[in-house]
């Protein structure tokens, strides 16, 4: 009888042996109590492996909780297959015409659902109850390898004619699709072993529809809070209708558009449809007499700039005179400048903002008095007056755009009615299908990759490594304030990604294998795969994109 061959396996620093053909959910077993939430993959010399696989060589392991952004994708991807399986047996697969998982919203994900049911409380009761049940059985997550046109015809069969219509865009001759109790999904990403993984869920009708309520990666053990803004939310509403009137609303539509040779038309009613909007803004604020100050505010890479230039150009159409104003000349001197926990430099807190001086000059210029702006010299860190005097006439306003804008004690010297406070924000609505929905954080850090590259000679490797300092910068200093503005903007285009497809590309093949953040380069790689790519060629000038593409008007 052939021995058993022992594999090493070494686990922070420390080596093991385990026998050839060990599930890595035995290996995690061994290690579970050193961590206070279950482990959900484990990270092979930089590679992600789900835990129903086996050990074949010697490696290094790392353990991957929901407390790691590739464990709370998992879950959370495992917990809408969860929920896909139970609504499908409550109601019946022949009663359902189609149910889609929209976006996210506060720390849970907005899904429609459409048949030959009743949407209310009760059926969400007995659906949240099937879920209890099917995780109580800890029944298999299967994964099984397909032909891609066996793929196509099942999933056509079950009615899920989106998913099989991305298929048929894919080069693979082969795809792996999940299998729950003989229900059949495909999924971008990886999946949990088994049902008694999913534990922390909820249901509840929201809306024209109802959220499935998750745990959040601060704490994976319970409920994160609830609490939608609902003027974001409303704006997701409006831009999937104006996505659905273009007949693009999922990557295989819109690779569908793109090869029927129909990227110019999509283009061009896409930017116009942006057009309008910012027209309709500058006309809300034109009405409005009182208003002096047009505030702007929205997390990295959502194109803040550009959207001010395109504004301005608006107001101006309208009779207005706008001056913009960067709220970065306020910052204080850098040696006034607080840290944070580790001991850097912390410019994004309020802090960090000269408010008071700010305030003081607004007012002044609210009163009609003629004001030296600042500016700021980052090389010294100190600000600077060059003579930069600025006095408000009739029809004169401010566009000022900064972190803080949308924050009252940033202005607390300045009359409401003076103010017009605009959120702009990458909000995605494209989903890769009806059960893969496309975080709108990655539509941002797509934005960032290349811009940083372009204009700052930044690797994607840099970008990947500090984002997520500046997410949590955006947690405490903009999303809070979002439901305080007069309008929110969405400023996601549907074509973005296949526009930034061959940009990003060879960025993110530039991250080391053996660098931390290989695994999210290797993420965002597979995610550009689905869409076919689109050139720069059609773009205008004027258009957001420029700001991250380069080839703008405004900007270089």
């Amino acid at each position: 009888m052939e021995e058993t061959r022992m594999i090493k396996v070494t686990v922070n620093g420390a080596e093991y042996t385990y026998p050839h053909g060990t599930l890595y959910q035995s290996i995690a077993a061994d290690f579970q109590k050193q961590f206070p939430c279950d482990i959900l993959l484990v990270n092979r010399d930089g590679k992600l492996c789900e835990l129903h696989k086996t050990l074949d060589r010697d490696c290094s392991l790392k353990m991957v909780t929901a407390q790691d952004k590739p464990g709370i994708q998992t879950y959370e991807r495992s917990a809408v297959f969860l929920m896909l399986k139970a609504f499908y047996d409550i109601v019946g697969r022949e009663n359902v015409e189609r149910v889609t998982v929209e976006h996210s919203l506060s720390s849970a994900l907005f899904i429609l659902a459409r048949g030959a049911f009743t949407l209310d409380q009760d059926l969400l009761e007995r659906v949240e109850a099937r879920m209890r049940e099917l995780s109580a059985q800890a029944l298999l997550i299967e994964k099984r390898s397909l032909s891609t046109d066996d793929a196509m015809e099942m999933f056509c069969r079950a009615g899920m004619i989106h998913k099989a219509q991305l298929l048929s865009f894919r080069i693979n001759s082969h795809v792996n699709v999940y299998s729950l109790d003989g229900f059949v999904d495909y999924f971008y990403g990886y999946m949990v072993p088994d049902t008694s993984y999913i534990r922390c869920f909820g249901l509840e009708l929201f809306e024209n529809g109802f959220v499935l309520r998750l745990p959040t990666q601060k704490d994976p053990n319970r409920l994160g809070d609830f609490r939608p803004s609902t003027k974001v939310f409303r704006e997701l509403r409006g831009s999937t209708r104006r996505a659905e009137a273009l007949n693009v609303s999922n990557v295989a539509e819109l690779n569908t558009t793109i090869a029927q040779g129909g990227t110019l038309p999509m283009i061009l009613a896409n930017e116009a449809m942006m057009e309008k909007k910012i027209g309709d803004i500058a006309a809300e604020i034109a009405s409005r007499k009182d208003v002096r100050f047009v505030m702007i505010a929205g997390p990295s890479s959502s194109g803040k700039t550009t959207f001010s230039h395109r504004l301005s150009t608006q107001l101006r159409a309208c009779g207005l005179r706008p001056h913009a104003i960067a709220t970065d000349n306020y910052f204080v001197n850098r040696e006034n400048t607080p840290r944070d926990e580790n001991g850097q430099y912390d410019f994004e807190c309020l802090g960090a903002m000269d408010v008071e001086q700010f305030n003081k000059d607004m007012v002044r210029l609210l009163k009609g008095e003629t004001v030296d702006l600042p500016t700021f010299n980052f090389k010294k860190g100190a600000r600077e007056y060059n003579g930069n005097f600025l006095t408000l006439g009739e029809g004169d306003v401010l566009v000022i755009e900064g972190i803080h804008c949308l924050n009252d004690q940033f202005t607390h010297s300045l009359p409401k009615e003076s103010k017009y406070r605009i959120y702009i924000s990458c909000l995605t609505t494209l989903s890769i299908d009806d059960h893969n929905r496309i975080p709108t954080t990655d539509a941002r850090l797509l934005r960032r990759i290349e811009r940083d590259a372009r204009t700052r000679g930044y690797s994607a490797q840099a970008t990947i490594r500090m984002w997520p300092s500046v997410r949590r910068g955006e947690e405490s200093n903009i999303f809070p304030y979002q439901d305080s503005a007069d309008m929110v903007f969405n400023s996601a285009l549907i074509y973005e990604t296949a526009l930034l497809k061959p940009y990003v590309q060879p960025l993110l093949f530039g991250v080391p294998k053996d660098s931390e953040e290989y695994v999210e380069a290797k993420r965002l790689l597979k995610f550009l795969n689905y869409f076919l790519p689109i050139p720069a060629d059609n773009v205008p000038k004027t258009s957001l994109m420029r700001e991250f593409i380069g080839g703008g008007c405004y900007l270089a």
